[in-house]
């Protein structure tokens, strides 16, 4: 068990980003594509997992400080140093071999994120403003890996707001640290020198702003009409906007921003905002030609 925690299983939810392509281009339900996106989503993971053990490895003095981070396998002591590398080594080579086994082009594109995130663990997530850029980074790799896997285009819409949405959800995270600082009087990360609560909030605002007017402008843009095939997308947007009031209704009431993978593992309010997101969605997409939906349409 203590092995398992150390590749950190619940943050693969962040890989599920490979699906969106080919969710948003309408072929979900081709299975072949789908197993191939399978196949995807366990080596970005097993990569992801081996950034997870480096960065462990290098901060775990840093994390012993830490009210929760002490807990993490290197941290706490339950996992020796020279296991979790042998275990990292084995990742990789699983990660990469299984990239390439399913596309090489999509081992490639893991390959750039495998050296982004080793540039991050290695100094660059202590430059304030490009930590946050690097992690959003990330989720724009992610989902060209799953265009990549699929073959279907990436719409620059997604790309646009994945990114703002990726960087909405990073600042969060530091908002939480420079919180943690101003309670503990600990700096736990060095990029934090660079941040105030005044300088966060007003990026929090500005980007949540941001992203509302990009998804709307997506839903009626003339091209993603036509391509889909409906004028109806903009419904979908309430979700969006919901999701986003409840996330800073976290950051700022409850205080609550350190992890969203943990959010949204716990939050009940952003879980069936989701859902109720993809279903409105795939209704849309996927079921045109069901009668009862036909009906609804007709309707609105």
């Amino acid at each position: 068990m203590v092995y398992l925690k150390l590749l950190r299983p619940k943050d693969w939810a962040k890989n599920l980003f490979l699906f969106i392509p080919l969710f948003f281009a309408g072929e979900f339900l081709d299975r072949t594509k789908l197993l191939h996106l399978l196949f995807g989503f366990f080596a970005f993971s097993f990569i992801a997992s081996s950034i997870y053990i480096i960065n462990d490895y290098r901060d775990r003095e840093d994390d012993r400080k830490h009210p929760t981070k002490c807990k993490r396998p290197l941290a706490s002591g339950a996992v020796s140093p020279t296991t979790a590398i042998v275990i990292c080594i084995l990742l990789i080579i699983a990660g990469f071999g299984i990239a390439w086994a399913t596309r090489q082009e999509f081992a490639i594109v893991l390959a750039v994120y495998f050296l982004l995130n080793l540039g991050y663990c290695f100094g660059l997530k202590n430059i304030a403003i490009l930590d946050i850029f690097i992690l959003a980074a990330g989720f724009v790799l992610r989902i060209k890996s799953g265009s990549v896997i699929a073959d279907v285009p990436l719409s620059e819409w997604i790309i646009i707001m994945v990114l703002l949405l990726a960087i909405f959800m990073a600042i969060g995270k530091r908002r939480d640290d420079v919180l943690l600082k101003v309670s503990s009087g600990m700096d736990m990360r060095k990029s934090i020198k660079g941040y105030n609560l005044e300088l966060l909030n007003v990026l929090l605002a500005v980007v949540s702003s941001i992203i509302v007017v990009c998804y709307l402008m997506y839903t009626m843009d003339p091209d993603v009409k036509v391509r889909l095939g409906t004028y109806r997308l903009y419904y979908t947007g309430v979700f969006v906007l919901a999701g986003l009031m409840r996330y800073l209704q976290l950051i700022y009431i409850s205080e609550d921003s350190g992890s969203p993978t943990r959010i949204l593992y716990k939050d009940r309010f952003i879980q069936i905002t989701l859902i109720l997101w993809i279903i409105s969605f795939a209704i849309i997409l996927y079921f045109k030609d069901v009668p009862i939906f036909n009906i609804l349409r007709n309707l609105f």
